[in-house]
C-alpha cells in the first residue's frame, strides 16, 4: 500500500472514481427507453416550474417517484442545459448525478470496510466495486438504480448498527431515513428488500426469538417513518391529480411482479446469469463465501462475522426475489453488486493475507467466461463492420434496417475485445502461480477496457439503433411542429424535439383529418400495413429501418 493511499485514501478513491465514471458521459445519445424517459421527465419539471409532480409528455407519469429525477433538475440547471449557455451536452448533465453516486459509493465502501476489517479491506471492497463491469457502466448512465442501490444498502447498513446496538439510538432512525429515501427513489420494493433481509436475518438465528418484541417495535418504526416519506409525497400528488394516480402506481407495481412486463419475461436463472457475466471479473471468485461460511473462521471478531452473515443475506434476498417476480430486466437484481464486491474483497484479503489459497476453478471460470465476454466484445465491431454480409442472414425487417445506418468502424475496435482476452490469458494462464498482484492487473486492464468500449464502440451502436431518429427530432427543435411515434412506444421524440407543451399522441393525430400545424410520424417498418397506408398520411422516406410520414 502507497504512503499515499494511507494518508489520502478518500481522496484516492474521489479522483479515481471521478476518472473512470466522468469522462465518457456524453459519448453517446441517451438510451430509450428508461435513460430518455428520467431525463426527459426532469426536463419538463423545468419547462413548467413544476418540480412537484413527475410528468412524461407534460401528463402525471406515475410509474417512478422524484428523487431520482430531482437530482436530473439540478444537474440540467446547474451545467445550464436547454440553454444557450450550457456547460456541456444533455447527455453528460443526465448521466452525471450517477457518476457522482458511483463515486459516493467507492467512498461509503472504503469507510465502511476500514471501519469494520482494515483500510486493505476497504480498498479491496472499492476496488473490486469499480473493476465490476455492470455496476461501473450504471455509474457512467442516467439509470435510477445506482441511487436507490446505495440508499437500501446503507438502510440495511444501519439496522445492523442498531440490532447491535439492542434497537437503540439514533441508527435505526438513520435506517428508516434511507430506506424511506429510496421509497422516494423507485417505490416500495426498497422497503421490501429492507425487511425481507432483516426476517431472513431473525429467522436463520433462533438465539435471537426471545427478542421478537424488540424486533418488531424495530421493524415496525422503521416502515412507519420510511412510509411516510413516500406516502407525504404521493398524498400530496394524489390531492393534485386524485386518487387514481395511486392505484394506478400500485397496480404498475402488482402488474412487474406477476407478468413479464413489455417483453421482459426472462428464465428464472436470468439474473444468476446477468451477475455471473455482468460483474466479471469479481463475480468468480466471490461465489465461494456466497455459498459456503467457512471463510468466516478466518473473520477475527463477532462483528464481522455478523456482517457477513447479514451481507449474504441481502445478496440472496435480491437474487431469490427478483428471480421468482416475473419481469426480469437487468437492473432488477442491481442491488447484489454491493455484497458482491465485499465477498470479492474478502476472498483477495484472505489470500493477500494467507489465510486462504487460489482455487483452480477460479482461473478456469475467468478463462471461460472473460474469452466468451471478450469474443462478444470483438463480435459486435466485427458485425458492425460488416453489416452487409449479415443482413441476409437477419429475418427481422427493422434489424436489417438498422444495420443499414452508415455508422464508421475504423477497423480498431475488434481489437478491444482481443486486447482483453489476451490480457486475460496473460494474467490467468501464464507460468507461475496466479497471485493477488496478477489479480489487481487483471480488474485494472478489465476498467481501462469498459472505458475505452463505452468510449470507441457504444456510440457506434447508438448509431444503429436510434441515431437516425434523434437526428430527425432534433433538426425539428424550435419548430411549431407535432412529432408523434406510432406502433412502437418512445420517449426521444419527446426529450431530443425539446416538446414545449402537451398535445394528442400519435394515434390520436393519425385519425384527426385536419391538424393545427405540420405533423410528422415515425414508425418502425415492420408496422402494420393498416399503419404504413393510412389514408391521413403522406410517405416521406425509409431511413435505416425507420419510416417518416407526414400529415396531409
Amino acid at each position: 500500500m502507497s504512503p499515499f493511499l494511507l494518508r489520502k485514501p478518500y481522496l484516492f478513491w474521489f479522483v479515481l472514481g471521478a476518472l473512470v465514471y466522468i469522462p465518457f458521459l456524453g459519448a453517446s445519445h441517451l438510451f430509450d427507453w428508461d435513460e430518455i424517459n428520467f431525463a426527459e421527465s426532469a426536463r419538463e419539471m423545468i419547462k413548467t416550474g413544476d418540480y412537484l409532480s413527475v410528468q412524461i409528455n407534460f401528463m402525471p407519469f406515475w410509474e417512478k417517484p422524484p428523487l431520482f429525477i430531482w437530482l436530473q433538475a439540478l444537474s440540467f440547471q446547474f451545467f445550464g442545459t436547454f440553454t444557450e449557455k450550457a456547460w456541456t451536452s444533455m447527455e453528460f448533465a443526465a448521466r452525471f448525478p450517477n457518476a457522482l453516486i458511483g463515486i459516493a459509493t467507492l467512498l461509503t465502501l472504503y469507510r465502511l470496510g476500514a471501519k469494520h476489517f482494515s483500510p486493505k479491506m476497504g480498498h479491496l471492497w472499492a476496488f473490486s466495486y469499480l473493476a465490476a463491469i455492470t455496476p461501473h457502466v450504471y455509474a457512467s448512465s442516467g439509470i435510477i438504480d445506482p441511487l436507490f442501490n446505495l440508499l437500501i444498502f446503507l438502510g440495511v447498513y444501519y439496522l445492523i448498527q442498531s440490532f447491535w446496538k439492542n434497537f437503540a439510538g439514533k441508527e435505526l432512525v438513520i435506517s428508516a431515513v434511507f430506506i424511506g429515501f429510496a421509497l422516494l427513489t423507485k417505490g416500495p420494493v426498497a422497503l421490501l428488500i429492507w425487511g425481507l433481509t432483516a426476517v431472513v436475518y431473525f429467522l436463520l438465528h433462533r438465539k435471537e426469538w426471545s427478542r421478537l418484541a424488540a424486533w418488531l417495535k424495530a421493524m415496525t418504526w422503521v416502515s412507519l417513518i420510511a412510509i411516510l416519506f413516500f406516502a407525504s409525497w404521493y398524498g400530496i400528488i394524489a390531492l393534485k391529480f386524485g386518487s387514481g394516480i395511486i392505484s394506478d402506481f400500485f397496480a404498475y407495481q402488482i402488474r412487474l411482479l406477476t407478468t413479464g412486463d413489455a417483453g421482459h419475461g426472462q428464465p428464472f436463472y436470468y439474473h444468476a446469469l446477468v451477475l455471473l457475466v455482468g460483474c466479471f471479473p469479481i463475480s468468480i471468485w466471490a461465489i465461494s463465501p456466497l455459498v459456503s461460511r467457512k471463510s468466516e473462521a478466518n473473520l477475527a471478531t463477532q462483528e464481522e462475522r455478523d456482517l457477513s452473515v447479514w451481507f449474504r443475506i441481502l445478496f440472496w434476498v435480491v437474487l431469490i426475489l427478483f428471480s421468482l417476480v416475473k419481469t426480469k430486466i437487468v437492473h432488477y437484481s442491481s442491488m447484489c453488486w454491493i455484497p458482491l464486491s465485499f465477498f470479492s474483497a474478502r476472498v483477495l484479503y484472505d489470500w493477500e493475507l494467507g489465510f486462504s489459497t487460489w482455487k483452480k476453478w477460479y482461473s478456469i471460470g475467468l478463462l471461460v467466461i472473460g474469452l466468451l465476454f471478450s469474443f462478444i466484445l470483438s463480435l459486435v465491431p466485427y458485425i458492425g463492420s460488416h453489416s452487409f454480409e449479415f443482413i441476409p442472414l437477419i429475418q427481422d425487417a427493422f434489424v436489417q434496417g438498422n444495420l443499414q445506418a452508415p455508422v464508421y468502424w475504423s477497423g480498431f475496435e475488434i481489437l478491444i475485445g482481443i486486447v482483453f482476452a489476451l490480457a486475460i490469458i496473460y494474467w490467468i494462464a501464464s507460468k507461475g502461480a496466479v497471485s493477488p498482484k496478477r489479480m489487481y492487473g487483471l480488474m485494472i486492464t478489465g476498467i481501462a477496457i469498459v472505458m475505452m468500449y463505452m468510449a470507441l464502440v457504444v456510440p457506434k451502436i447508438e448509431g444503429y439503433t436510434q441515431a437516425t431518429v434523434i437526428d430527425f427530432y432534433e433538426s425539428k427543435v424550435g419548430q411549431k411542429v407535432y412529432i408523434e411515434t406510432v406502433g412502437f412506444k418512445s420517449f426521444a421524440q419527446l426529450l431530443y424535439f425539446q416538446k414545449s407543451s402537451a398535445s394528442p399522441d400519435g394515434e390520436t393525430l393519425l385519425r384527426i383529418q385536419r391538424v393545427d400545424r405540420p405533423t410528422y410520424f415515425v414508425m418502425k417498418n415492420d408496422v402494420d400495413d393498416a399503419l404504413k397506408y393510412h389514408p391521413n398520411i403522406t410517405f416521406m422516406k425509409e431511413e435505416n429501418g425507420f419510416l417518416f410520414y407526414k400529415h396531409k
